[in-house]
């Protein structure tokens, strides 16, 4: 098994498919990184050699930003938004839907599963 930035990539699979098991790393990505390490995109991860791998391995920590890189930036962006209190830090603070989608119906992914509303006594 190839380990790149600190991700166990799965040998078995093509290495274009196999680099999207990064973080930050997507099919697009993969490709362009295919190219750049002059490698053919169908070739297995197991089938590839020491240097192939060490130089996909060097291209990846030079040129792009994944991993725990990655999501400390992100986490970081997100912090920065809740601590200003601007108004998509308080949809980050309140659970709710942050890009303009309603949230009279629907946004259950964001609001979690919907309890129920207890109704009028009945005199």
């Amino acid at each position: 098994m190839a380990r790149i930035s600190g991700v166990n990539i799965p040998s078995g699979k093509r290495i274009q498919i196999a680099l999207t098991y990064i973080f930050g790393i997507g099919s697009t990505r993969a490709k362009k990184i295919c190219e750049e390490a002059k490698l053919d995109p169908s070739k297995r991860v197991n089938s590839l050699t020491e240097q192939e791998l060490t130089n996909v391995r060097d291209l990846i920590d030079k040129t792009y930003t994944v991993e725990g890189d990655l999501r400390r930036d992100n986490a970081v962006n997100l912090k920065r938004l809740v601590d200003l209190g601007c108004y998509r830090g308080l949809r980050h603070r309140k659970g709710l839907p942050v890009r303009g989608q309603r949230t009279h119906t629907n946004a259950r992914t964001r609001k979690g599963k919907a309890r129920p509303v207890t109704g009028k006594k009945k005199a």
